[in-house]
């Protein structure tokens, strides 16, 4: 299944156009008469489709990035655009949907109704919020669950619940601020074949922020590799593992040597120093 914003963008768009460009892109935060260099000098295409891991030490602007792109940070200079408009026209469009680290469900609400709760802010009838909700839910399979509250589900239910959140409202780009950094590695591997399977049936684009090198590697179409503050691209690395992709890929010597070109990309950028 393909979502429905996904559609309505790839009948308007070129084909070739990014679903977010950045040029000369910079960020400074300013505060007690001091200022921190947070993103300098970015450019950075990503194509409709793509799965783009951002990876690089604490403090890199990993996330500066990805909140820029929601319209969360406003650039200090260069430009930055999002399906062709500001990031400000994307923000009012609802062009994307962001899961932030926590999942962040209120715990008197349902997971049913976590989920629909940016669709009552939208306006939708009471049916139509009920019917995403069940397809969304089911899609990252807890539709057994939607009667639950957050607190009887595990964490990695609750985060998977926040993502069926963030495509209720049906997002032609999915934003993820190291959605799994918390979870313990066995859940973190489900969710990561969840969600690399969930990208292939959706055909979203997905910018996901991690600090894990396998975790980038086996999600991916594209790593970009970022330096230290002030945060730059120190390199950008395609992947060409397959398109399918078991967990025991990793184990593969294709895999290792992957992770091995995205490692001495992160050392050639300092971010050992």
């Amino acid at each position: 299944m393909v979502l429905e914003a996904a559609r309505r963008y790839a009948a308007v768009a070129p084909a070739t156009a990014p679903v977010v460009s950045a040029r000369g892109l910079g960020l400074v935060f300013a505060a007690g008469g001091e200022s921190t260099v947070a993103l300098d000098s970015i450019d950075l295409d990503i194509a409709r489709g793509a799965f783009v891991a951002l990876i690089g030490p604490s403090g890199c602007g990993k996330t500066t990035l990805l909140r820029a792109i929601a319209d969360l940070e406003q650039p200090s200079s260069g430009t930055l655009r999002v399906n062709g408009v500001s990031t400000a026209e994307a923000r009012r469009a609802r062009a994307y949907g962001y899961v932030f680290q926590a999942p962040a469900l209120y715990p008197w609400r349902t997971i049913e109704r976590n989920v629909m709760l940016p669709l009552e802010i939208m306006g939708l009838a009471k049916a139509e919020r009920e019917a995403r909700a069940r397809r969304y839910l089911d899609l990252v399979g807890l539709g057994a669950f939607r009667r639950r509250f957050p607190w009887q589900l595990s964490g990695g239910m609750q985060q998977r619940a926040s993502i069926a959140r963030a495509l209720s409202f049906e997002p032609a780009l999915l934003l993820m601020d190291e959605p799994f950094g918390a979870l313990d590695e066995i859940t973190r591997d489900g969710l990561n074949l969840h969600l690399h399977d969930l990208w292939r049936r959706t055909g979203m684009s997905v910018v996901f922020v991690t600090h894990s090198i396998p975790e980038a590697v086996y999600l991916s179409t594209r790593i970009v590799v970022m330096s230290p503050r002030p945060g730059r691209i120190a390199a950008v690395i395609d992947n060409d593992l397959p398109v399918e992709r078991p967990l025991d890929l990793r184990e593969t010597p294709e895999f290792l040597r992957l992770a091995h070109r995205v490692r001495a990309a992160l050392r050639a950028g300092h971010s050992y120093d």
